[in-house]
């Protein structure tokens, strides 16, 4: 499979860096269903691309070690691997520590008799820590495990770190218990598929979907989205890595190019900021009182 070189978009500044900023790469590329080793091999070359431009937090897609449209779950157990042992863990560790970067990558987890879709969270130390994908989508559900780590929140030199994968970002209550415990980033390793209804030059869905998530929690999320058709699935591009303002510093990505995204972000700004003036924030301000009284839906009736 031929790749093209993978075009840079910077967020250009006039100004002098501030020292609380950093920069964030989001890695667009499309995986070749079942060849670990060649997608192992051309996520290498991209994160070296991404640090050598100054990225420290890097994020790949979902699954992007084996490809994501599985048809048993036989294929799903042979593909995947363990957590921290497995070939694919132990490169991206190799580079992690080579380069000095936060490496999080979707991957395909065998715990024991168990699959998981999962997100391994590397720094230069090691394997910092796995996050488990909470809502499966469609025929995930015939293969892989439910997460079961919750929302767990990484202490990192550079910021608290936590994750979502794909589906996880159509439920508020993933950044609202990444934020409540800690996060100032939230990394979205993903595969979005078109949506019914979506017409030609619309925003995907998932961009408004994590734009809103990111204003109304004050939090970074970055958004690394595949491309191509693999099986007959398509798969919808537009990575983007979007400020604690709701608004994009990179990207949307094209649809259908390989691309390394790289936006500045200020963690500590995204703290700073949830409070949006002298009466209003957006964590305190929550009607809990409220909440804990809302009967619920019965989904069944």
């Amino acid at each position: 499979m031929a790749h093209a070189s993978p075009p840079l978009s910077l967020s250009a500044t006039s100004e002098e860096p501030d020292e609380g900023k950093l920069k964030v790469a989001c890695i667009q590329f499309e995986p070749e269903f079942g060849n670990v080793a060649l997608n192992i091999q051309r996520s290498l070359e991209l994160i070296e691309k991404a640090a050598d431009a100054g990225s420290r937090i890097v994020v790949l897609p979902e699954l992007c070690n084996t490809g994501y449209v599985f048809q048993s779950r036989a294929e799903v157990f042979a593909l995947g691997e363990p957590i921290p042992d497995g070939t694919t863990t132990q490169a991206w560790s190799e580079i992690a520590a080579r380069l000095d970067i936060i490496l999080v990558a979707g991957i395909a987890e065998r715990d024991g008799d168990r699959l998981y879709n999962s997100a391994v969270i590397i720094d230069h130390t090691g394997v910092l820590g796995v996050y488990r994908k909470l809502h499966l989508w469609s025929d995930e559900n015939l293969y892989f495990e439910p997460g079961n780590l919750g929302v767990p929140v990484f202490s990192t030199l550079y910021g608290r770190i936590s994750v979502a994968i794909c589906y996880d970002g159509w439920f508020p209550e993933t950044f609202r218990i990444a934020v409540t415990q800690g996060a100032d980033i939230v990394c979205v390793p993903t595969n979005w598929v078109p949506l019914p209804e979506s017409q030609p030059g619309d925003q995907p869905m998932a961009n408004i979907l994590h734009m809103a998530a990111a204003h109304s929690n004050s939090i970074v999320i970055a958004c690394a989205d595949r491309i191509g058709v693999e099986r007959g699935q398509a798969f919808l591009g537009h990575s983007l890595i979007i400020n604690h303002t709701g608004w994009a510093v990179a990207g949307p990505a094209s649809s259908d190019n390989e691309e390394i995204l790289i936006g500045e972000v200020d963690l500590s700004a995204a703290r700073r900021d949830r409070s949006l003036n002298k009466f209003n924030h957006l964590l305190r301000d929550r009607r809990m009182d409220v909440y804990a009284e809302f009967p619920g839906l019965d989904i069944n009736s």
